[in-house]
């Protein structure tokens, strides 16, 4: 059986109407604080952007949950390959690999990551 002592999981739940109250136009300061601009353009290309926005911000608590160190959202890059969630620490000396796994649906958006500490 697989040694899970450098295994972690994080879970993140978040009202998607937090973001529709904070307007990208008006509270540029907070996105650009929490989001790359990768991140953000991806995003406002979206009908809805604040649901991304919200599934964004609770793949990064649950990274975040997931393992043993604080870091700021800032430090998490999130992107997708083949409609998949991928999650990193940028600049992280440490080695890690995350399964991540996302959702939005009318009023919450959801995330879910693994973390596997690499020796």
């Amino acid at each position: 059986m697989k040694n899970f002592i450098n295994s972690g999981i994080g879970i993140d739940l978040v009202q998607i109407q937090r973001f529709k109250q904070l307007s990208f136009s008006n509270n540029q300061s907070f996105y650009k604080k929490n989001f790359s601009e990768a991140e953000i353009n991806y995003c406002m290309k979206f009908n809805e952007p604040y649901k991304h926005f919200a599934a964004k911000f609770a793949l990064k608590e649950a990274l975040i949950k997931s393992i043993d160190k604080n870091i700021h959202l800032s430090q998490i890059e999130t992107s997708h390959l083949n409609s998949k969630p991928i999650v990193r620490i940028v600049k992280n000396e440490e080695s890690y690999r995350f399964f991540a796994s996302v959702t939005h649906e009318n009023e919450f958006a959801i995330a879910v990551v693994i973390c596997e500490k690499l020796k």
